[in-house]
């Protein structure tokens, strides 16, 4: 392998084995420092498996991993990879502080060096006012922002994100996007796993979907939705609909489909954002009179739906 300095993690043809059963088949990929790099697929894919691989915790049967120019089960380069598996980490008998500190403990760090780390961790995780708790009095997101808090302790270059927000509600889950986010603009490369679309769609630099161990398809989310996703809808409610709107919208709509529901037309379109403005002063125009304009847009679940002939979530 060639090593260049922009990648952070190179798989080549990974596969790992449980006698008979293939729980990683054959997976190749290379992530750029700086990126996020999804990895999408409904439980049983193979994904934690992978991590798992990745983070040096497990061997492939076959292929190679190599993180940061190094093997991954390198004491040095371990310590540049922070990994926030599925389940939790955390000991439900100390306190937030604690369970960090204990954890900074590991990674080298004392005394006032250890408090400092610990307190900004708990900072950025937004648990400051917890700080002091025992985690056994923590609700479950609040143990996974730990959880997540402690794969930062060694200040990773790598950091990998195991279904990060499973069981959050949508308010909490979104908090956690931010900090994701905020760790990416701050440098960091991550893998981010996840069974949930909107997550992939809206955090990953590339997304690799992942079904029954293998890679099926790899891009950015935008090229993966429009290669493979069905095109999007522009829908618009009107006051009353005549016979010969179809006649004057049809140039506007991908190979002239346009059809009328009831007082509601729907246009499908390569470009909606370019199109829709269009339709609407085509149609105010003519002197049609407005409710609603709607924009259905694919997403990965329609990808996956197709690419795999099943749902993310079944």
């Amino acid at each position: 392998m060639g090593v260049s300095m922009d990648v952070v993690l190179r798989v080549e043809g990974v596969v790992k084995k449980y006698g008979d059963k293939i729980a990683v088949n054959n997976v190749s990929l290379s992530v750029q420092r700086g990126e996020i790099y999804g990895l999408l697929g409904p439980n049983g894919a193979g994904k934690t498996t992978l991590m798992s691989i990745i983070a040096g915790i497990l061997d492939p049967t076959e292929g190679r991993v190599e993180v940061l120019g190094g093997d991954p089960h390198d004491r040095e380069i371990r310590t540049r990879i922070g990994y926030c598996p599925q389940e939790s980490v955390v000991y439900d008998n100390l306190t937030g502080l604690e369970n960090l500190m204990f954890y900074a403990g590991l990674y080298g760090l004392s005394g006032s060096r250890a408090k400092q780390k610990s307190e900004e961790l708990i900072r950025f995780v937004g648990l400051e006012e917890y700080a002091k708790d025992l985690v056994k009095t923590y609700s479950g997101g609040m143990k996974k922002r730990l959880n997540f808090a402690i794969a930062l302790v060694g200040d990773p270059d790598l950091i990998l994100l195991d279904e990060p927000t499973t069981g959050m509600d949508p308010r909490v889950r979104r908090s956690v996007w931010e900090l994701i986010e905020r760790l990416r603009k701050a440098g960091k490369t991550i893998i981010l796993a996840t069974h949930y679309m909107e997550e992939a769609d809206e955090l990953s630099s590339r997304v690799a979907i992942m079904n029954l161990g293998r890679k099926v398809v790899e891009g950015t989310p935008e090229e993966l939705k429009k290669k493979y996703g069905p095109k999007a809808v522009v829908s618009v409610e009107l006051v009353k609909v005549t016979q010969d709107i179809i006649e004057f919208i049809k140039p506007y709509a991908l190979e002239g489909r346009v059809v009328v529901e009831g007082n509601v037309l729907r246009v499908h379109v390569e470009d909606p954002d370019e199109v829709s403005p269009k339709i609407v002063s085509e149609l105010v125009k003519r002197g049609y009179k407005l409710n609603m304009l709607k924009i259905d847009r694919p997403t990965l679940e329609d990808v996956f739906l197709r690419l795999t002939g099943r749902r993310l979530v079944e």
